[in-house]
C-alpha cells in the first residue's frame, strides 16, 4: 500500500467517524471565533471557554475591543497562559481590525495573517471552522496523530501542514478538527487508547511526537 492509497483510506475513516466535527470553542460569529483561536494557543479551549463569556460580554466588537485599557483585558484573561502577551496582541490585532479593515474581520488567509498574534495556523483555524474553506491546522493534537499513523515525519508543524494538504487535498477544514478531537480524546500524547482505537492498524509508532 502507498502512503496515498493509506491516506485515502484514512481520511474516509476519520470523516465517516467525525461526520460533522466542530471545533469545542464557544463562538457566536468570527470575531469571537478570531479571539477564542488567539487565546486557545498553548491554552485548552476549556479554560478559554470559561473566560471568553465575560470577555465577549464587555468587548462585543472589535471597535470597542481597539479602545480597551489592557489592564481590563489582562485582568479578563489571567487564568489563561501567557495572558499578559495575549492581551497586548488582542487590543492590537482589534486596532488594525478598525484601521485596515473598518472593524471587520478578514476573511482570507494573508489579512488575516497580517494581524498581530494571528499565525497561518490561527488563521488556517479561523478559515476552516467557521467559513469552511479548505485549509489544514496542525496543533499539538494533529502533529502527533499524523506522525502515529505515518501520515508525515516532518519536525515542524508547518511542514507537516504541507505534508497532509499534498496527501488529503480536499476536506482539510473537517479532517483538521477530526485529528484534532481524536487526538484529544483518543491518540492522548499520554496512555493513548490503543486497544480500542478504531484505526490501530495503520498506526506506526504509538510515542508521543512534538513540533520543533
Amino acid at each position: 500500500m502507498t502512503l496515498t492509497q493509506k491516506a485515502q483510506i484514512l481520511k474516509t475513516l476519520f470523516l465517516q467517524k467525525y461526520a460533522d466535527a466542530k471545533s469545542e470553542l464557544h463562538y457566536t460569529n468570527i470575531y469571537e471565533l478570531l479571539i477564542a483561536v488567539m487565546l486557545s494557543a498553548q491554552c485548552t479551549d476549556k479554560r478559554v471557554n470559561i473566560v471568553t463569556p465575560a470577555l465577549f460580554a464587555k468587548y462585543p466588537n472589535a471597535l470597542a475591543l481597539s479602545k480597551a485599557d489592557i489592564n481590563d483585558v489582562k485582568n479578563l484573561i489571567k487564568s489563561v497562559s501567557f495572558f499578559n502577551n495575549k492581551a497586548k496582541n488582542l487590543i492590537e490585532m482589534a486596532k488594525a481590525v478598525v484601521q485596515k479593515f473598518g472593524g471587520e474581520i478578514p476573511t482570507n488567509q494573508k489579512d488575516l495573517m497580517s494581524l498581530k498574534g494571528v499565525g497561518q495556523k490561527s488563521a488556517n483555524v479561523v478559515l476552516g471552522e467557521f467559513l469552511k474553506q479548505n485549509y489544514m491546522a496542525v496543533d499539538t493534537h494533529v502533529f502527533r496523530v499524523s506522525h502515529r499513523l505515518g501520515l508525515s515525519d516532518s519536525k515542524s508543524a508547518l511542514q507537516t501542514e504541507s505534508d497532509l494538504e499534498g496527501l488529503f487535498k480536499s476536506d482539510l477544514n473537517a479532517l483538521h478538527q477530526a485529528f484534532v478531537l481524536f487526538g484529544r480524546y483518543e491518540c492522548k500524547a499520554v496512555n493513548p487508547q490503543c486497544v480500542t482505537c478504531f484505526v490501530k492498524e495503520y498506526c506506526v509508532d504509538s510515542k508521543n511526537f512534538k513540533p520543533k
